[in-house]
């Protein structure tokens, strides 16, 4: 096998990095827990000694993170002072939980999905899943938090009025069932921006529906607002005017099964909201910075769930919106569409 040896050194560069943004995303955790960012947010330049007495913490592991962060381009140096600050922009997308651009959360949760390695080796061997409910907590909590943001900005200005009538339908007042509901951020963003209607968020994951309901609780919207462990083929009541699932179809064993139960608990001219990662058709054209996170993250989260599940179709995070289709018209449906889209998401509209 003939060698290019430019090339092999390219790669072996490109690898070099691959290690070090590994353990980068474990400091940022690290400055996410101990408040590093924030305190640099608010409190502009400062030196490893003041940011440690800021944030309680010990000045030579501070003096070794901010090193290795500036180094990373998260935070930025300034020789002449010795003194590191946080740009505006990456206050933005490492402190700001409400801004579609924070990202904290998808470190916290990969680096928690990492720690499954020894266990997704022997799966890989075996051909079994490994169940959502088999993670470390901080997955549950990074994926609120990573997705939580974009429902914030998009779910009630973009994804709903792109609906045909259901935004009329929630503003007079409708039964809505947010299934795959996790710790509850979508199915409150919703409720707080339609006061007239009542919502049912669904999990099987027990532990995440008490989170969701404490965050009901918190919100003022118990009156209004329930959440109960079931599964997605499996949730209870009919004559719903709006179904929500939010990035979890594909992490289904039956995703056919669970899009049928979908059809038989929708009122008459009722409608699915169906958001799923972004991804083309084709492998080959989803081989850039997305394709790589999703893909990734599916061969630890989204494909071991699914085939711990019955069935175990594993759709994978990038099915994409053809291979969506076939499941949607399996199941029943007749009426698809794709009402918008985000650079991360696809946001289908669904109907009988």
């Amino acid at each position: 096998m003939d060698v290019d040896e430019e090339k092999l050194s390219e790669f072996v560069y490109k690898a070099i990095g691959d290690i070090g943004a590994t353990l980068t995303a474990g400091l940022v955790v690290v400055g996410e827990r101990l408040g590093l960012y924030r305190a640099l947010a608010a409190g502009g330049p400062m030196t490893p000694a003041e940011l440690a007495k800021k944030t309680g913490t010990a000045e030579r592991y501070v003096r070794e993170w901010c090193a290795a962060q500036a180094a990373a381009g998260y935070i930025a140096y300034d020789a002449a002072s010795g003194r590191y600050h946080l740009p505006p922009e990456q206050a933005v997308a490492l402190t700001d939980d409400a801004s579609p651009h924070c990202v904290i959360g998808g470190f916290i949760g990969m680096t928690s999905a990492l720690r499954v390695v020894p266990t997704l080796i022997e799966r890989f061997r075996s051909g079994k899943g490994i169940g959502w409910d088999e993670h470390e907590p901080g997955l549950f909590e990074g994926t609120e938090r990573f997705f939580r943001p974009g429902y914030g900005a998009f779910l009630v200005s973009s994804w709903i009025p792109a609906l045909e009538g259901v935004e009329e339908k929630l503003q007079r007042g409708a039964r809505v069932a947010d299934v795959g509901c996790g710790h509850g951020a979508s199915t409150i963003v919703m409720a707080k921006a339609f006061p007239k209607s009542t919502f049912a968020g669904f999990d099987y994951h027990g532990p995440s529906i008490e989170v969701a309901r404490r965050r009901a609780q918190d919100a003022g919207l118990t009156d209004r607002v329930t959440f109960e462990r079931a599964a997605a083929k499996e949730f209870p009541g009919i004559g719903y005017d709006l179904v929500t699932f939010f990035d979890c179809l594909h992490d289904m064993g039956d995703p056919v099964g669970a899009a049928r139960h979908v059809l038989g608990t929708l009122a008459p001219e009722g409608t699915w909201l169906l958001v799923e990662p972004f991804a083309n058709d084709r492998v080959e054209d989803n081989l850039n910075p997305l394709g790589r996170l999703f893909y990734s993250a599916s061969t630890f989260i989204c494909t071991p769930a699914s085939l711990a599940q019955e069935v175990g179709l594993a759709l994978g995070a990038q099915a994409g919106e053809k291979r969506l289709r076939e499941v949607l018209t399996e199941a029943g449906f007749t009426r698809i569409r794709r009402a918008t889209e985000t650079p991360v998401n696809l946001v289908l509209e669904v109907r009988a």
